[in-house]
């Protein structure tokens, strides 16, 4: 029977690279963890891994119990802490992951009357599931998702919280400032600078640019939104951002936003939980507040 520490010990041999190490990891003699190993193997009439001079080696059985281990353990531990903090008279953890970056400000706005009104509950937020948030909320990793692009899977709700206008950001004097709207062809002259996000989850290609056949000249990125925002407005290039980021620097970045098309380009902010914790209190406070 393949039991949790069997999934521990897989883990920590992967992780940590040798029998030697993983066992000095659990608190475990190396003979105890060899031990466990070989029981495993017995009870399951096939090797875990191969040795390869110092190094091990998963067989195929043991990448499936690396995989179950990758999946379990992390609710397996979550459940533990949350044990824990609520024997401590801790009643919650709330772990938001950002698929968003410039919702981070949005979220800050949130968080705050928040804890006012969960004051047993913590706050932490996710950012380096930034990109990688589905696979996080499926995998325990975290309780709440702040996307734009929800993707709707069993097991899984969506909320939308607020909706806002993508804006292409010039600086002051630039060719397309003051104009009601620009073309997807205004940019192909121009440098964009955006956040470090794949291309295909940029809504300025997505939605403006690659509709059209456009491409800009050049395309650099940028991790802060002010230093974004400081490069446009000293004219290094043009950027698209939500506009009521924008708004926000304003007073002490002159900028200036044009509308992306006739229509503009209109996206929403979603909040997405597992359906399972869709009761649990200070998450739908949370939604409450968000929304």
């Amino acid at each position: 029977m393949i039991e949790r520490h069997h999934l521990d010990l897989i883990r920590a041999v992967e992780q940590q690279g040798s029998l030697t190490a993983a066992a000095e990891k659990l608190c475990l003699s190396q003979s105890a963890l060899s031990h466990s190993v070989r029981k495993l193997e017995q009870q399951m009439g096939t090797a875990v891994w191969i040795r390869e001079g110092r190094k091990l080696r998963l067989t195929q059985a043991g990448q499936l119990l690396l995989s179950l281990a990758n999946r379990l353990l992390p609710q397996f531990e979550h459940a533990e802490e949350m044990v824990r903090r609520m024997a401590r008279g801790q009643k919650g953890m709330l772990r938001i992951g950002m698929e968003c970056h410039p919702c981070y400000q949005w979220l800050l706005k949130v968080v705050g009357p928040f804890l006012q009104q969960w004051p047993d509950v913590d706050v932490d937020v996710k950012q380096q599931f930034q990109f990688g948030g589905m696979a996080a909320l499926f995998g325990h990793d975290i309780d709440l998702l702040v996307t734009p692009d929800p993707l709707y899977r069993k097991g899984l709700i969506f909320e939308p919280v607020f909706d806002y206008e993508l804006r292409l950001v010039v600086p002051p004097g630039h060719p397309l400032a003051g104009k009601d709207n620009a073309h997807p062809q205004d940019l192909e002259q121009e440098t964009l600078i955006t956040y470090p996000v794949e291309t295909e989850r940029l809504d300025i290609f997505s939605y403006f640019l690659l509709p059209a056949g456009c491409r800009p000249a050049r395309h650099k990125t940028i991790e802060t939104t002010e230093i974004m925002l400081q490069m446009v407005s000293a004219g290094r290039g043009v950027s698209a951002l939500p506009g009521w980021l924008v708004d926000e620097y304003r007073e002490r970045i002159p900028v200036e936003t044009v509308r992306l098309g006739e229509g503009g380009v209109h996206k929403q902010i979603w909040l997405g939980l597992r359906e399972s914790d869709s009761t649990v209190d200070y998450l739908k406070a949370f939604v409450q507040l968000a929304s």
